[in-house]
């Protein structure tokens, strides 16, 4: 690929995000780095995963709805509260897995800044107006960034360390059913680039790769704010494939070539029909529990198959990028 693909849109990103992005620019069509999401302390997954296929993925996906500041805990229900306490700590599991030296990416269910009851990142339990958020001294917006600095404060350690992280906030936005999302494209692009703004100018998060997560063209951010782009595939279960089609679409929303990722799956793709096709897919993630610990989507054989394929890099074949 071209080399100015690797480059960050950050002119002062740290060397470790140069070297990531470089990377998956240099494997792409050659090769796919293996994922994993975990939300919970557990790591049932992870765990899995090594019991299957004698492996581990060489990129992990970590869950910071915990983090979120306005968690209603009065008004709330048993399933939310379960899913809450079972994120509790699980940035320490980020470092533990940083220090393997393994790929990082953080998943924000952002509990809305204000208003919100029970699983307050759906837009079905909340009031929080996204289009009122995107306004200078709104109260939607005061509470915007209040919440955008506490988590820029969890952040900052990985950046003292340069740790690279591959943030991908408001994920799936092109749907209605998030609150970042439900106002439609307009809303959606301006929190990006709020949050784009304050982390890289404000904050000086200078290790955040940034990942884009929809394949709708009307809501892309635009180049100089995107490093990476992505998109969420939930497939019908076992039938393991290229992607292709969703490639050559996800491709068409940028006006200078990008990375290219599968940020969510739950069935995983075909090594050999990425082989044979040349997609140009640098990464998957497939999603926790039972996207991953059952054979309701991929069978332990695909498992396998994926780990050990000549085609798929695993943690004990990632060079050392930081």
């Amino acid at each position: 690929m071209s080399d100015k693909i690797y480059l960050p849109q950050n002119k002062n990103a740290q060397q470790c995000v140069k070297n990531v992005m470089k990377y998956l620019s240099d494997i792409t069509y050659e090769k796919i780095v293996t994922g994993q999401h975990t939300q919970s302390m557990d790591q049932e997954e992870l765990y899995h995963i090594k019991a299957i296929t004698g492996k581990q993925p060489a990129l992990l996906g970590f869950e910071l709805l915990s983090y979120s500041p306005n968690i209603n805990y009065f008004e709330t229900d048993k399933a939310c509260m379960d899913e809450v306490a079972k994120n509790y700590g699980t940035l320490k599991k980020a470092w533990e897995w940083a220090g393997q030296k393994g790929l990082i990416t953080f998943t924000w269910h952002w509990f809305s800044p204000l208003y919100g009851h029970a699983k307050s990142f759906y837009a079905d339990y909340t009031d929080f107006d996204a289009d009122k958020a995107v306004i200078d001294g709104t109260p939607e917006n005061i509470a915007l960034i209040s919440d955008m600095d506490v988590m820029a404060g969890l952040l900052r350690p990985f950046c003292e360390k340069q740790i690279p992280i591959l943030w991908r906030p408001f994920h799936e936005g092109d749907g209605d059913w998030f609150w970042w999302g439900s106002k439609g494209p307009d809303a959606l692009k301006k929190l990006w680039r709020i949050m784009y703004e304050r982390y890289t100018n404000v904050h000086k998060l200078n290790n955040l790769i940034w990942v884009w997560n929809s394949p709708v063209a009307e809501c892309y951010p635009g180049d100089d704010v995107t490093d990476i782009i992505s998109m969420d595939i939930y497939s019908p279960a076992h039938e393991h494939t290229s992607q292709g089609d969703n490639y050559q679409n996800l491709i068409q929303i940028t006006s200078q070539p990008k990375i290219t990722l599968i940020g969510e799956t739950g069935t995983l793709p075909s090594p050999a029909a990425l082989i044979k096709e040349k997609t140009g897919w640098a990464s998957y993630m497939t999603w926790s529990h039972e996207f991953c610990t059952s054979e309701n989507y991929n069978t332990y054989e695909i498992l396998k198959e994926m780990y050990n394929s000549p085609y798929a890099i695993t943690l004990d074949q990632l060079p050392e990028l930081y």
